[in-house]
């Protein structure tokens, strides 16, 4: 019997998942407690990339379960979206590096081989950029968030954005009503692939 698409993409992300676990590219491996794969719907249209895992993060080995990643949940729920639904959450790094320091370019190569697959498995319809790391990986060294923030341009034949990273908008209320229209064009583009209900966005 010929195994579906759908099974050989689970098949695929759980050899991908053990490969983090046991994963020594780099120094991050020692210190860290869970590498984060991610998590999220693995036919997800939208794939959203953030930095590296927090504290919370590292404790659970889940992306996106602390004060930001609140945060991030309030703000799709604001335009009526559910990282449950047609959502991937991941990072461009798997494991927390110590006092959640940027993470540095040896770091940011060692786990890019696994973005890369992860972002092949998925197939998004786009891929939102959380933060200045995750931009500079995804659209490039001159890509600056706080001036090109809800720009969407085509890479490859995906579609990225980026977009304020939460942990900077809890940091400063200065920019939470821009990051708030950018999550309103979010929600406008994925009209033109999908309709106004994401529980059906892999029917297109």
């Amino acid at each position: 019997m010929i195994r579906s698409e759908v099974e050989k993409v689970k098949e695929n992300f759980e050899g991908l998942r053990d490969e983090i676990k046991s994963c020594q590219k780099c120094e991050l491996c020692r210190t860290r407690k869970n590498p984060v794969f991610g998590e999220g719907d693995e036919n997800a249209r939208i794939l959203f990339v953030g930095e590296a895992p927090g504290r919370v993060e590292d404790e659970k080995g889940m992306p996106f379960v602390g004060h930001s990643g609140k945060l991030l949940d309030r703000m799709l729920a604001a335009v009526g979206l559910n990282r449950n639904e047609g959502i991937f959450i991941t990072n461009i790094i798997k494991c927390r590096p110590p006092n959640n320091m940027d993470p540095v370019e040896e770091q940011q190569k060692a786990c890019s081989v696994y973005l890369k697959r992860q972002i092949e498995l998925i197939d998004p319809k786009i891929i939102i950029c959380l933060g200045r790391i995750a931009a500079y990986n995804l659209l490039g060294p001159e890509y600056r968030v706080t001036k090109d923030h809800g720009r969407i341009q085509e890479r490859d034949g995906v579609y990225v954005m980026g977009m304020f990273h939460p942990a900077a908008l809890l940091r400063s209320n200065q920019y939470k009503e821009e990051a708030f229209k950018d999550f309103l064009i979010l929600k406008e583009f994925l009209k033109r692939f999908d309709g106004p209900n994401l529980e059906d966005s892999k029917s297109s």
